[in-house]
């Protein structure tokens, strides 16, 4: 990501508030946590509060997913409940993009990523997303693929169905109207 992406002074508050309002909608996940040093760190890194922004613009819905003691890294994660809307129909990765002859996709999710400063959830990640509650029970979102997969062609999702979590793979060339992907923000 560029470092000179930054919001304008007065599209700072509008997110703030959104990011808020969730963080106190679902307080009791981080009842050791307060807000005020959260929108501290989002001040100090408004780069990241750009990604942030840019995750909300593409329909992500992004809240609070964990806090890294370790690191003292805040970890923000897409919520809404299917895929971000505006990050779906993409193939997997520029390789993959290149690789189709006909019909291909306007991007890739990993150039997607980059683009708004963002990673796609691993499935890890994603698994712990989806115990908090269910997400992807009409859609589906490309998970970070590890590389011996990717260096055989294909990549993983993952999505919610019949009461449990499910990790699938395809070829990283694909592209579906139902599938995007998911972002992880550390700050």
């Amino acid at each position: 990501m560029s470092s000179n992406k930054y919001l304008k002074q007065p599209e700072i508050e509008p997110i703030l508030k959104i990011l808020r309002s969730r963080f106190e909608i679902h307080k009791e996940r981080f009842e050791e946590l307060n807000w005020s040093d959260i929108q501290t760190k989002l001040e100090h890194n408004l780069n990241k509060l750009w990604s942030l922004n840019e995750m909300e613009k593409t329909g992500g819905e992004p809240n609070l997913l964990e806090f890294d003691s370790d690191t003292k890294e805040y970890v923000f994660c897409d919520f809404s409940k299917e895929s971000p809307s505006k990050r779906r129909s993409l193939c997997y990765d520029r390789e993959a993009l290149e690789s189709r002859k006909k019909h291909k996709p306007v991007n890739s999710v990993i150039d997607f990523a980059s683009e708004i400063g963002i990673e796609l959830l691993n499935e890890n990640q994603y698994r712990k997303l989806q115990s908090i509650s269910e997400f992807d029970t009409k859609t589906s979102s490309w998970l970070k693929t590890p590389d011996n997969i990717r260096k055989l062609g294909g990549a993983i999702f993952g999505d919610f169905r019949y009461g449990q979590v499910f990790i699938y793979h395809n070829g990283a060339d694909s592209y579906y109207a139902a599938r995007g992907f998911r972002g992880i923000l550390k700050i």
